[in-house]
């Protein structure tokens, strides 16, 4: 009972600050407890994020909600995301989008996210080990890149792996404050907003911070 309340508060929270309907059902649809490790399984509606071990976390819903909807998706979109963690993100885009790839520099993460979501039923959903360069080119161009790291700037292998009029998502800043920017690819070039200010662990790879 106490987690179910702690849900509906949670939700009343996000239809407060989130304007995208489609975001705000796809969250309600992700139980965020599987996602979880099972001794903060109490805490899994918090407004906050949790660790997950390897000095990783489950990100805030909030900047969760707030990263998806930035995206803009509508449903035919091929997603990217940097960052699997335990899958939370994934199976939230999963439900919007009409793929998603996803990639995780720590295997120990990415094996179990990836039995996660299969097992939740998202077959919509590729997990890899990340490789040296950053994202996953070989599947490029995505329609929407998200980044669930903080990166010094906006790494150039990112912006390449963008299809024309694709958004990317990421923190970009130190490693202890970042701005969340959006880009936007456009013929004339590339279109970068700042959504507000966030905190996210550090981007690790080549154009990125180094392990």
């Amino acid at each position: 009972m106490a987690l179910e309340e702690a849900r509906e508060r949670l939700f009343r929270h996000l239809e407060r600050e989130i304007a995208d309907w489609r975001v705000l059902e796809a969250i309600k649809r992700v139980p965020r407890e599987a996602f979880v490790p099972p001794e903060q399984r109490y805490a899994a509606y918090d407004d906050r994020p949790l660790g997950i071990g390897f000095g990783q976390t489950i990100s805030q819903p909030f900047i969760v909600a707030l990263m998806v909807q930035g995206l803009g998706l509508r449903g035919g979109e091929r997603v990217l995301e940097l960052g699997t963690g335990s899958g939370y993100e994934a199976a939230i885009l999963a439900e919007l989008a009409q793929r998603v790839v996803t990639v995780e520099c720590i295997p120990e993460l990415a094996e179990p996210a990836q039995q996660l979501l299969k097992g939740l039923g998202y077959c919509n959903v590729e997990v890899h080990i990340a490789g040296k360069a950053l994202g996953w080119p070989k599947g490029a161009p995505y329609d929407a890149i998200i980044v669930s790291a903080g990166a010094p700037n906006v790494p150039q292998v990112l912006l390449d792996q963008l299809g024309m009029n694709g958004r990317l998502i990421i923190p970009v800043g130190s490693r202890w404050q970042q701005d969340l920017l959006r880009v936007t690819r456009l013929r004339k070039g590339f279109e970068t907003e700042n959504l507000g200010g966030c905190y996210f662990v550090p981007l690790i790879g080549e154009g990125a911070w180094e392990g």
